[in-house]
C-alpha cells in the first residue's frame, strides 16, 4: 500500500507543475488575472508571480521528499533495521535560515510594491474624489465648478465611479456603518473601509472602458447587492460628464421647495 500511496503523492506536484505549465500560456487558459488597466498594475502581478514562483518550488520539492520516503521506506518490502536517533541541530538550524531569508527577501521584493500603493501620495493628482460605502452602495462625491471638494456645489453620483483616463486619481475613502473593501481588480486596488477613519486610496487607469467595482468585506445580508463600476472616460467626456451631472443635480434641488408645495 505504501507504494501506491507514494506514486498518488509524486503526482501531485507532476500534474500541479504540468497545469502551472499550461496555463502560463494565455492563448490557451488566460485566467490567471482580469485584463490589466492600471499604470502600477504590473508591479502587483509581478509580485504574486514572484511568491508564486518561491512557493512552487516548496511544494514541489515537499512532495518529492515525500513520496520518496514512502517509496524508499515501506513496511512491507523494507527489511532495513530501525534506527533512532536525536536528530541534527545542524539539520534544524539550516531549516530554520532558509525560510527566514526567503521570507526577509520577500519582505524587502516588496517594499516598493507596498510604498507605491500605500505611502507614496500623489501630489498633484488629477482629480480627487470621496468614496462612501455604506450598506448597501457606494456613493461618490466630486468637486464642483470651484474645484474643492467639501462645498456647497459638490457633485454627488452613485454606482458608478467615473475617473478621467492617463490621470492620478486620489480617493478619499469612508464608511458610513461596518467594514467594507473598495476593489477593483483591474486597477488592482483592494482597501478596506473603515468606519471613523478617511483612507487615501489612489491610481492612474490607462484605458478608456468600465470595469467592475466590488465590496471584497462580508458586510451584511445584502453584501451581494454592492456591486459598481468603474468608468474610465477621456477628459473632455468627463468633464462633459460632471457637467451634466451638475445640472441635474442642481435642477432637482431647485424642484425640492415647489415639490413641497
Amino acid at each position: 500500500m505504501g507504494k501506491f500511496w507514494s506514486l498518488i503523492f509524486f503526482l501531485v506536484p507532476t500534474l500541479g507543475v504540468a497545469l502551472f505549465v499550461v496555463s502560463a500560456d494565455v492563448n490557451m487558459l488566460d485566467h490567471w488575472f482580469p485584463a490589466d488597466v492600471s499604470a502600477d498594475g504590473h508591479v502587483i502581478d509581478n509580485l504574486f508571480m514572484m511568491i508564486l514562483g518561491l512557493t512552487g518550488v516548496v511544494f514541489v520539492a515537499t512532495e518529492v521528499c515525500l513520496a520518496y520516503f514512502l517509496w524508499r521506506y515501506d513496511a512491507k518490502s523494507n527489511r532495513d533495521a530501525i534506527k533512532y536517533t536525536h536528530g541534527s541541530h545542524t539539520l534544524e538550524v539550516v531549516w530554520t535560515i532558509i525560510p527566514a531569508a526567503t521570507l526577509l527577501f520577500i519582505a524587502i521584493y516588496q517594499m516598493n510594491a507596498w510604498a507605491d500603493a500605500k505611502i507614496r501620495k500623489p501630489e498633484h493628482p488629477g482629480i480627487e474624489v470621496e468614496v462612501r460605502a455604506r450598506q448597501f452602495e457606494w456613493r461618490f462625491r466630486y468637486a464642483g465648478p470651484d474645484g474643492k471638494l467639501y462645498t456647497p456645489d459638490d457633485v454627488f453620483f452613485d454606482s458608478e465611479l467615473h475617473v478621467p483616463v492617463d490621470e492620478e486619481v486620489l480617493v478619499h475613502l469612508k464608511s458610513e456603518d461596518v467594514l467594507h473593501s473598495f476593489f477593483l481588480p483591474n486597477l488592482r486596488v483592494k482597501q478596506d473601509a473603515v468606519p471613523g477613519m478617511v483612507i487615501p486610496v489612489w491610481f492612474r487607469p490607462t484605458k478608456i472602458g468600465a470595469w467592475d467595482l466590488v465590496c471584497a468585506e462580508l458586510c451584511g445580508w445584502g453584501h451581494y447587492k454592492m456591486r459598481g463600476r468603474i468608468v474610465v472616460q477621456s477628459r473632455e467626456d468627463f468633464d462633459a460628464w460632471l457637467a451634466q451631472t451638475a445640472e441635474k443635480q442642481h435642477a432637482t434641488q431647485a424642484e425640492q421647495p415647489i415639490a413641497a408645495k
